[in-house]
């Protein structure tokens, strides 16, 4: 969860769920205000229709009888006195309630509408039971004058509207059908946003195995065509100067060739016995660096196509060419599975640590194991190992230990870089360690079930 959270489909996915929570959230709390406004102005109507029907009430009906009509009217909550105004010290002006009753009865009545508070204000008979008289009341005093002139004064009692929060308990399922509803969107949304991004991450990994991977569909939002336009130039550049690279150097072997040959033959003829075989062994060191730097080119930028290889039957094979060869190497384990790899490469590969390990440590004892997703292969000698600091320098090209040029101890520098670029090129790693035991041990692992393929956008 916290890798997902760090990526950048989620941290578009949290942006998205942010945001659209943010902007109902605001929503909701904008509409419940204007809502809760819009009641109250329905209510004040409503009031200012009860008391104008009220007043049309008294002044229709004789004098005497508008006492028994003011008594009637306390059992819906207002209450009559028929004096003049005389409004309260905590009272202040109610606008809205004023203008809504002029509105309805016009404004010659003097009429004047205030709120007061509600130490005096009682709930309407009718209400007595019930959860609305325990409420705080919102009590309205109006003073106004009948048409003969009769002064009169309502006092309207209700209980008080509580701002009604914008998410309740009623809503919680609503809500989380609506959040879940959103991150099921977001997620959908982050991960097409990403998409192409992880589509040419893995491109870009299966192009550092293999230089000749297919072009990527330049196809998709102009963003996404554009960037698979730019990494198939890219590669294109890439392949072309390992071409020329590889083309070069096959160049320089293939004319060496002719004038080393001669060189052999007229070698033959020198009288000196002992300085004909050094020579001619010199001649032979620098034969073996060109070719091994040409091959050390081609590992880099290898045209065989990868199939499915079963490793078992690779390593009998290698190591059964390595024994008929004289050489004392022992395999010992299964994997049971095969990779997608090139077999050339990786015979390449696998003879080149073999010869290592029998050159400076006399026999080569092979194990392989498979370790998850991952096949192991182990190639330990019994020589004197390398020292810590030079672990990692041993593979660069033409870099060795023993500075001599002779082939019977220092060789080219060339056979573990050769290992290695073969091994990355398969998606593995090739390391070296001292063993505990003593001894070198090269260590190969490779990925069981990771085909090397074309990558789609």
């Amino acid at each position: 969860m916290k890798s997902f959270f760090a990526s950048m489909a989620g941290r578009v996915f949290l942006i998205l769920v942010a945001g659209i929570v943010a902007s109902v959230a605001l929503t909701l709390v904008l509409a419940t205000g204007e809502r809760q406004e819009m009641m109250a102005r329905m209510r004040n109507v409503h009031t200012a229709e009860r008391v104008s029907q009220l007043v049309l009430a008294l002044e229709a009906a004789p004098t005497e009888a508008r006492s028994g009509l003011a008594a009637a009217s306390q059992r819906g909550g207002i209450q009559v006195k028929f004096e003049p105004a005389a409004a309260g010290d905590s009272a202040e002006p109610d606008p809205e309630f004023t203008l809504a009753l002029r509105q309805q009865l016009g404004q010659e009545r003097g009429i004047i509408a205030l709120r007061t508070d509600d130490a005096g204000c009682r709930p309407p008979p009718r209400s007595s039971i019930g959860a609305m008289r325990n409420r705080p009341m919102l009590c309205r005093t109006v003073y106004l004058n009948l048409q003969d002139g009769t002064p009169i004064h309502f006092t309207l009692a209700r209980p008080r509207d509580f701002p009604s929060p914008p998410f309740g308990l009623n809503t919680l399922p609503y809500l989380l059908l609506f959040l879940a509803c959103i991150s099921v969107l977001a997620y959908l949304v982050a991960r097409m946003a990403t998409q192409p991004l992880r589509q040419l991450e893995q491109a870009a990994i299966e192009l550092g195995r293999d230089i000749g991977q297919e072009p990527l569909p330049e196809r998709g939002p102009t963003e996404v065509a554009n960037a698979a336009r730019a990494f198939n130039a890219m590669q294109a550049r890439i392949h072309q100067h390992i071409q020329e690279r590889t083309r070069i150097l096959a160049a320089i072997t293939h004319d060496l060739q002719t004038p080393l040959t001669r060189l052999r033959l007229r070698l033959e003829k020198v009288p000196d016995d002992t300085l004909r075989e050094k020579l001619i062994a010199d001649l032979s060191a620098t034969q073996d660096m060109v070719r091994e730097g040409l091959d050390l080119a081609r590992s880099m930028d290898s045209e065989e196509k990868p199939q499915r290889l079963d490793l078992d039957s690779l390593l009998d094979s290698v190591c059964a060419d390595a024994a008929d060869a004289g050489q004392n190497v022992t395999l010992a384990g299964k994997i049971n599975a095969s990779v997608m790899a090139r077999p050339g490469a990786l015979k390449r590969c696998l003879t080149n640590l073999l010869d290592n390990a029998v050159k400076y440590g006399g026999a080569a004892q092979v194990s392989a194991s498979r370790e998850g997703a991952q096949t192991v292969i182990r190639l330990r000698d019994h020589g004197p190992g390398i020292p810590e600091a030079y672990l990692e320098t041993v593979f660069e090209p033409f870099y060795r230990l023993e500075t001599s040029r002779s082939r019977e101890t220092g060789g080219t520098g060339l056979g573990l870089p050769i290992a290695r670029n073969i091994a990355e090129k398969h998606g593995g790693t090739l390391t070296l360690r001292n063993h505990p035991s003593g001894g070198l041990e090269a260590i190969l692992e490779l990925p069981l079930e990771k085909a090397v393929r074309p990558v789609r956008l």
